[in-house]
């Protein structure tokens, strides 16, 4: 296996004719018969799941974006109940992928996973709209109560569905597209940054339209709407099933894993064999794995290797069948190592989405501290986020039609960039965003401290439209960096766990706000134990934001050197 198999799913072993009529990577239609090319998949698909996925996107950030004024101003809940509220509730949404995708993964496939919890997303929603818009969820104090409750209920189910589903659109989207064929293995990569488009787009829609409906309409109305887009999403999504292309499910993945940790540590003391060869790998296709890709050998974790040895039969063993919790094959000990390569790449992104996390906290903080007016015209300092919005909804494009043909010239990839480049530089620009805001921050204080408004909290005379290179680089990075790493999940992910890989991107996400809470609060008890008023004050002319800026640009460097340094140890030991 040489250094481009890092980039290169694996193939299956056995040979079929280039020509063929069916896929070759083992997929079947909806009757679980081979899969015909010109029928099935390919694009004519993929519209049908980029709608699903545009509509729970939808969904989700009606609700996200403006919970908690929901919250606040309904529910009449104090602004700390309320942020704590809606951290729970945005942390479940990002946990409970991995719900989805352990069921997508053993029991039901992605297909009918989205099939089974897209009726509980609209379940959920349709409780929520309810108790926004009938009267008889009042907030009385003979109510109040029951509306907390029935509220609470709807959001939970939403955070269930969506959850479920997140794991399952995109890698079933990418399911569409035969992995053994060079003409659709571009197109793969291609929906990725689609589907990173039309979850942009729902963005910026949820953003603007809907919750302007929500203020100055009503609530009702605000989520009423993304409510009837998912209902009529679910029987167009099943209306597709005679196109869709399907994956055979193959043993637990979660099981399996187990099986290799718990053997290898029953056979820790044994001598490895100096020949890979020998070590337990059927010849036939009915493995205990069940998998269609079988999977050569490496030579990091050689530890876990330990449990494919074939121990020589004794007396008592001679006529019982090998428990696999005792041996396992080679494809079983290498998709535990794949997952181990991984965690470098998935810590990364901890960091990323914990810098990134800065546009709707401290990045606001810093707007409200500036000049907001153009003209006659105040600016709202959270409005500037659509700034990363158009930035992506302007340069996917730009990205997929014209840098991609461009740079597959000089790297020789037929997606331009490889996963560890494209990561690589999305990491790079989100460290120059922090060093820009740390920058621009001193610039601030610099100003406040020449006009004399130190001890004053007013908003320094500089623009807050020096804020927009921050934003726009905001914005450029998750093209790189988060299509990236949808990329990266599934090429990287062995067969039988693709979902669960796709899961562990929304982990990234979730794991990345916890951290980001957990460093402010640090930071907050530090930097005030003297009686300072701390780098994050009330009054940020008389802190230090800037230095938290630097901290995160610090940690951002810090961070893009391990990517660096676990993407070329990765790539030594595929090739191993």
């Amino acid at each position: 296996m040489d250094a481009t198999d890092e980039e290169r799913p694996l193939l299956p072993l056995q040979s079929q004719d280039v020509g063929s009529e069916y896929t070759r990577d083992g997929s079947v239609d909806i009757n679980k018969e081979p899969a015909l090319k010109h029928s099935t998949g390919n694009w004519r698909a993929c519209f049908l799941i980029l709608g699903v996925e545009f509509c729970e996107n939808m969904t989700y950030f009606v609700i996200s974006r403006n919970l908690v004024t929901f919250l606040t101003t309904v529910l009449h809940e104090s602004k700390v109940d309320a942020a704590r509220n809606v951290s729970a509730w945005v942390g479940a949404c990002f946990l409970t992928p991995v719900v989805g995708a352990f069921l997508a993964d053993t029991y039901w496939g992605r297909y009918w996973t989205i099939v089974v919890f897209l009726p509980v997303y609209i379940t959920g929603m349709l409780i929520v709209t309810v108790s926004a818009s009938l009267p008889m969820f009042s907030t009385s104090s003979e109510h109040g109560n029951v509306h907390r409750s029935v509220v609470y209920l709807g959001l939970y189910l939403a955070a269930l569905g969506s959850g479920a589903m997140k794991p399952c659109t995109s890698s079933f989207g990418a399911d569409q597209f035969d992995s053994t064929d060079l003409e659709e293995l571009p197109k793969k990569a291609s929906f990725f940054s689609w589907s990173f488009y039309m979850t942009t787009v729902s963005t910026l829609l949820s953003s603007t339209v809907l919750v302007w409906l929500q203020d100055n309409v009503g609530w009702g109305v605000g989520c009423a709407i993304p409510t009837v887009f998912m209902i009529i999403s679910f029987p167009v999504f099943i209306a597709g099933s005679r196109v869709y292309r399907f994956r055979n499910l193959g043993f637990s993945p979660l099981k399996s894993l187990c099986q290799v940790i718990v053997a290898a540590v029953r056979k820790c003391h044994l001598q490895l064999p100096e020949n890979k060869s020998l070590l337990y790998e059927p010849s036939n296709s009915s493995s205990t794995t069940e998998a269609s890709h079988k999977i050569q050998p490496t030579n990091q974790f050689r530890f876990l290797d330990k449990a494919a040895i074939v121990l020589p039969p004794s007396d008592e063993t001679c006529n019982k069948p090998m428990s696999s919790w005792s041996l396992c094959t080679v494809t079983q000990v290498e998709e535990l190592k794949i997952l181990l390569r991984m965690f470098p790449t998935w810590a990364s992104f901890v960091i990323f989405f914990a810098v990134n996390g800065q546009m709707s906290s401290t990045f606001i903080e810093q707007g409200m501290a500036m000049d907001n007016h153009v003209g006659s015209f105040a600016i709202p300092p959270a409005s500037l986020t659509i700034i990363a919005v158009l930035s992506v909804l302007v340069l996917v494009p730009v990205y997929e039609i014209i840098s991609v043909p461009l740079v597959k010239h000089f790297t020789g990839q037929d997606k331009g960039f490889s996963h560890a480049q494209r990561i690589g530089i999305g990491l790079s620009l989100s460290m120059i965003m922090m060093v820009y805001a740390a920058l621009l921050e001193m610039k601030r204080l610099a100003i406040v401290q020449s006009s004399g408004l130190a001890d004053h909290n007013v908003a320094a005379p500089m623009s807050i439209l020096w804020q927009t290179p921050a934003y726009f680089l905001q914005g450029v990075s998750e093209i790189f960096s988060c299509i990236g790493m949808s990329q990266f999940f599934y090429d990287q992910a062995p067969d039988s766990m693709k979902s669960v890989c796709a899961a562990l991107g929304q982990l990234a996400i979730a794991s990345g706000a916890y951290f980001n809470t957990f460093v402010l609060g640090a930071v907050a008890v530090i930097t005030t134990s003297s009686g300072a008023p701390g780098w994050i004050p009330d009054n940020l002319n008389e802190g230090h934001l800037d230095y938290f800026f630097w901290m995160m640009a610090t940690l951002s460097l810090l961070n893009l050197a391990m990517f660096v340094y676990s993407s070329t140890r990765h790539r030594e030991n595929t090739a191993s």
